[in-house]
């Protein structure tokens, strides 16, 4: 494996505050990379520093000779009057390269390459410069939370793209599904010190609590040597000589071992006094559309796209939805199709054009926007939760105060006192989250609330919604979270068409799935024999009216039996390369190339499971 970076004895402060010392790590070629910290703990410090956008406090970085990286941050600056293609380009045109950035443009749903990017959304500038990272081709790609202002039809693509072919990347993202299926390394940064763990996401959460378990057992150890340490330096004051002296010296790194903490948190919070009546709302035959002209703002449309003086945006066409008690739902959709929208008309910020809305007495919304909450730069932390309330009432006598709700999303104490202005993008999302839920409401509306979280804040979340005894509506594009926490989905197709489906992310999309392979679109041959009145489609039902399964041909047989051989002996390869990955006894060489073959074995299974069971299907 050829090496690409080699980070040795990295440190990096800001005054007082040290964010990571003397970490090293290493990255190879073909190796791909996620990066996890906890927010503030300088994840995007680290690709700043490897980017050379920022400096470091002692250490060395080095990189392969001729080595070209590109680099996505996490909110790209540009020219405002420079094109969508000359930012693409570095003003370089060529016929080929317009051509490949008009397919790759054209999957993150940027269409005009002549557009201005002043004209640009923030997320269109953050697609735009994604865009410009992946077509300049660089031996090394760093991408700082690639997936925000992305969809899930996106995402996905972007998956793809980043599996296919021997590509190198180091990236820091929340989305889990995105870092199990993309990554085969991940680095933790945890306690100013970094973690390699040689396997997807998956492994690593396994691999991680070992560690964690190992710590503890570590820390149990040396408290029960500290204690009896202890007494013989109390005890024995007088034999601390010179041949004592390795003794004392050998307490202090024990007493240092002994009062390490892991934290964890012991409780959940629940609440046992949150009232939602029967009635929380009712959507009557709604409907919305705006006029293209006033939509520009948010979608990108080619020359040929160009609206007309009638043309408008359906968002929702006699829309009918009797919202339930308790009910956990989540919104996806692509980008422009409504979402946010949609919300914002259940919360009365935005106005309906036919039909009406109708909410419960009892219902108290509590609403996390995308857009975030401006908090005064020199106002405590602390302070700006206990504006709210001092406390939340959980019922049976149990109380919340406004630092335990801090506490409970990892702001430690002396965060709490820290000002605004000290917090990073992260914290300040996560400080906006305790706001909104210090108000204790009823009802909690979610718009992206996963985007600049880390992992761990994000399965606090989880957790906290799980437990939440009212009821939830969450738009968000992260599958992993949405998985977790919703029960119900409403998917919004665009040009007013939305799905109704009871279950979560993975389940639609296995439906979705299924449904694409039973019902393909029917060829002309079979549209011509409907519509002269052929009597086969009426021979293809049984008695009951319910479709006549067809037998399968004597090919279909034969491809059906070895699908079963296939799945069987890609089954047991995946088995030997966990089982192989998680032994320990493998090599640095056999786990790289374990790692690069286990997403390809796992795109052959879905694919031969698929085709299998629409064979069954017949």
């Amino acid at each position: 494996m050829v090496p690409y970076l080699d980070v040795q004895h990295l440190t990096k402060s800001f005054g007082a505050l040290t964010l990571f010392r003397d970490i090293s790590f290493s990255i190879g070629e073909g190796q791909r990379v996620g990066l996890i910290a906890r927010n503030g703990t300088g994840k995007s410090t680290l690709l700043n520093i490897l980017a050379g956008k920022d400096g470091y406090d002692s250490g060395d970085i080095v990189f392969r000779r001729d080595l070209k990286v590109g680099f996505l941050e996490q909110s790209p600056a540009f020219d405002p009057d420079e094109t969508v293609l000359d930012a693409c380009f570095n003003h370089q045109g060529e016929e080929e390269k317009v051509l490949r950035a008009k397919q790759v443009l054209t999957q993150l749903k940027i269409k005009d390459l002549q557009q201005p990017m002043g004209q640009l959304s923030g997320g269109q500038q953050k697609r735009v410069a994604l865009a410009n990272v992946l077509l300049t081709e660089p031996d090394l790609i760093i991408l700082d939370e690639p997936t925000n202002h992305l969809d899930l039809e996106m995402i996905e693509w972007l998956e793809s793209y980043l599996q296919w072919g021997n590509r190198t990347l180091l990236m820091v993202t929340h989305d889990r599904f995105f870092l199990d299926r993309v990554c085969s390394v991940i680095l933790e940064l945890d306690d100013q010190t970094i973690y390699t763990y040689r396997g997807n996401y998956a492994y690593y959460l396994e691999k991680r609590q070992e560690r964690i378990d190992n710590k503890r057992a570590e820390i149990a150890r040396a408290n029960n040597l500290y204690r009896t340490e202890l007494e013989w330096m109390h005890r024995m004051p007088q034999a601390r000589g010179h041949k004592a002296r390795y003794r004392e010296e050998a307490f202090y790194e024990l007493e240092r071992v002994a009062k390490q903490r892991i934290e964890e948190r012991q409780i959940r919070l629940k609440a046992s006094n949150v009232y939602i009546g029967s009635k929380i709302f009712e959507c009557q035959y709604i409907s919305k559309a705006y006029p293209i002209a006033n939509s520009l703002r948010n979608v990108t449309l080619s020359k040929r796209e160009q609206p007309t003086a009638n043309s408008q945006i359906t968002i929702l066409k006699d829309f009918y939805y009797n919202f339930s008690r308790f009910e956990k739902m989540g919104i996806v959709g692509n980008n422009g199709t409504g979402k946010s929208t949609f919300i914002k008309m259940l919360l009365g910020l935005e106005p309906v054009d036919e039909g009406r809305i109708v909410i419960g007495d009892t219902v108290r919304f509590g609403y996390f926007s995308q857009e975030g909450l401006q908090f005064n730069e020199q106002q405590k932390v602390i302070d700006i939760v206990r504006d709210i309330a001092e406390y939340v009432d959980l019922g049976g006598g149990r109380k919340f105060s406004a630092s335990q709700l801090l506490q409970y999303f990892l702001f430690t104490n002396e965060q709490q006192y820290n000002y605004v202005y000290k917090l990073s993008g992260g914290e300040r999302r996560k400080l906006y989250l305790c706001t909104v839920l210090m108000k204790n409401p009823n009802f909690l509306v979610l718009d992206e609330p996963t985007n600049d979280l880390d992992i761990v804040t994000l399965q606090i979340l989880e957790e906290y919604l799980q437990d939440f005894p009212g009821c939830v509506i969450v738009v968000s594009h992260d599958r992993y979270f949405m998985d977790k926490v919703v029960d119900h989905l409403l998917v919004f197709k665009g040009d007013g068409v939305i799905k109704d489906f009871p279950g979560n992310y993975t389940q639609y999309r296995e439906w979705a799935s299924m449904e694409g392979a039973k019902d393909p679109e029917p060829s002309k041959s079979f549209r011509e024999s409907k519509d002269s009145g052929d009597s086969k489609e009426d021979n293809s039902r049984r008695r009951d009216g319910s479709p006549q399964k067809r037998k399968l041909s004597f090919k279909e047989k034969r491809e059906m039996e070895q699908l079963e051989k296939d799945i069987e002996a890609l089954e047991g390869e995946k088995k030997q390369i966990e089982e192989a990955l998680c032994g320990g006894t493998t090599s640095v060489d056999e786990i790289t190339a374990m790692s690069k073959r286990l997403p390809i074995l796992n795109a052959e299974l879905d694919e031969k499971s698929m085709r299998w069971l629409e064979l069954s299907e017949l």
